[in-house]
């Protein structure tokens, strides 16, 4: 049978009296737990996924360089190999937790009865999915964003920073509306080589959705009529609808040049035993993660910041 949340959670142990009993998934459940939230959006699936055993180390970059043929030459041996490229790249995961908790009211009341504590596990799988996004994305250690009590955004160094310190920046703040020109000009920005058919759009459902206006508005004006891959696929690219993604951001890179690392060291805990669990009559639970989103080749990614 197929390894599910709750079986997870249920292999998690119990904590008694502060000793820690199990928690720690194996390999297999690890890699389970991680795939599980990935699958919660629709960018983190496509994007590549690195599980290590430290938590701060290096990557390999494999690639093969270009014009590696040699003419023959019968009855002779030059010397000449072609070989493979593997530059590294660095990682430093930083380690989080997701501590949730349900009343045993709750669970004896609610309709769902037993079957509200997966629900509810499923849920904070979702939405722990979904917040590690908005983290690969938009994490910056050093934003100045104080509505967030927590600091959610400085936890770690998203892609958008990383893009917009190292990768090819469009500024588009000076234009007062959307246009294929815009899209044109990004694209330009990148070494043909990286222009292979595997780059993406990543822009917000809003933003995807004012392009869209934004072409049905010139039909209306010059009477004619648009592709319907214009739509999806600027400049032949397609574009992925990022909900964590501001409106005014759009990156430019093949999906798999963004990598999420993290490491087998996940825990899942849950305890119904102890004095708060006891006396609050609450069944406690702790997810305990690692990760660290890098980019393999930032000359191979492009933003376009400041739209209107």
């Amino acid at each position: 049978m197929p390894i599910t949340n709750r079986g997870l959670i249920n292999k998690a142990g119990t904590i008694e009296t502060g000793a820690l009993t199990s928690g720690l998934l194996n390999p297999e459940q690890a890699r389970k737990f991680i795939q599980q939230t990935f699958e919660a959006t629709n960018l983190s699936p496509l994007v590549r996924h690195e599980m290590r055993t430290a938590k701060t180390g290096e990557i390999d970059k494999i690639g093969i360089a270009s014009r590696i043929l040699r003419k023959k030459t019968e009855n002779t041996d030059d010397g000449y190999r072609a070989g493979v490229e593997t530059p590294q790249i660095e990682y430093a995961t930083t380690a989080i937790r997701l501590p949730w908790e349900i009343t045993e009211e709750t669970l004896r009341e609610n309709i769902e009865g037993q079957n509200l504590e997966k629900i509810i596990t499923d849920l904070m799988t979702t939405q722990l999915g979904v917040d590690l996004e908005d983290l690969y994305l938009n994490g910056d250690e050093d934003t100045e964003d104080t509505d967030d009590d927590y600091d959610f955004l400085k936890i770690n160094d998203g892609w958008i920073k990383q893009i917009s310190n190292d990768g090819h920046v469009y500024d588009a703040s000076a234009e007062t509306e959307m246009s294929l020109d815009l899209f044109y000009n990004t694209v330009a920005l990148l070494p043909n080589k990286y222009n292979n058919g595997k780059l993406r759009w990543l822009m917000s459902p809003k933003r995807a959705q004012q392009w869209e206006l934004f072409l049905m508005n010139k039909i209306i004006e010059a009477g004619g009529a648009v592709p319907d891959n214009v739509y999806t696929a600027p400049v032949k690219i397609p574009a992925i609808e990022c909900p964590s993604l501001d409106d005014a951001t759009i990156l430019l890179t093949d999906p798999k040049n963004l990598i999420v690392v993290n490491t087998y060291d996940i825990k899942l805990r849950k305890t119904t035993e102890g004095q708060h669990a006891i006396m609050e009559d609450k069944r406690f639970y702790v997810a305990h993660l690692d990760y660290d989103p890098i980019i393999e080749e930032t000359d191979a990614t492009a933003i376009i910041s400041g739209l209107a």
